[in-house]
């Protein structure tokens, strides 16, 4: 029998470095790939974990089982933004939904954006994730969205 080394969250972490003022796209995934952020009040207090960060937001969608995030670091590093942001939406979301348990998968991944990168293009992508998806024909007809150039 054949042992394939199974993909730890660990090695999301290695090369990774926090960088003041450098644009990254963040994803990260609810537990198990549940559909934990359908429902709008938990999209909303995303949302609002999202404004109280510690940084700059650019662009985000909400899909039902995960984020994308296009973010410019402050001061934090990013693995604190993140531990942050998944720590007080999973306990709020939790108690909202009366459930226990992980909310959020271990880790995430996230891209340094070069300098030279189009950062609006890279907005447009993210947010067209609906539709690629399927899950609407417009992106005006989903509501987990937003980004600083609309």
């Amino acid at each position: 029998m054949t042992h394939t080394p199974r993909f730890h969250a660990n090695n999301l972490r290695k090369g990774r470095v926090s960088e003041c003022g450098r644009a990254y796209v963040v994803t990260t995934v609810c537990h198990e790939r549940s559909v934990l952020l359908a429902d709008l009040a938990v999209q909303r207090a995303l949302v609002l974990e999202m404004q109280r960060a510690k940084v700059q937001t650019l662009a985000f969608v909400l899909m039902p089982d995960h984020v994308h995030w296009l973010l410019v670091l402050d001061d934090v590093p990013l693995a604190d933004v993140m531990r942050c942001f998944k720590s007080n939406s999973a306990r709020w979301a939790n108690t909202y939904l009366k459930r226990s348990g992980r909310f959020w998968q271990a880790g995430f991944h996230d891209h340094a954006l070069r300098r030279e990168e189009d950062l609006r293009a890279i907005a447009r992508y993210i947010v067209s994730n609906p539709l690629r998806a399927g899950l609407v024909e417009s992106i005006g007809g989903y509501g987990g969205w937003d980004a600083v150039w609309v």
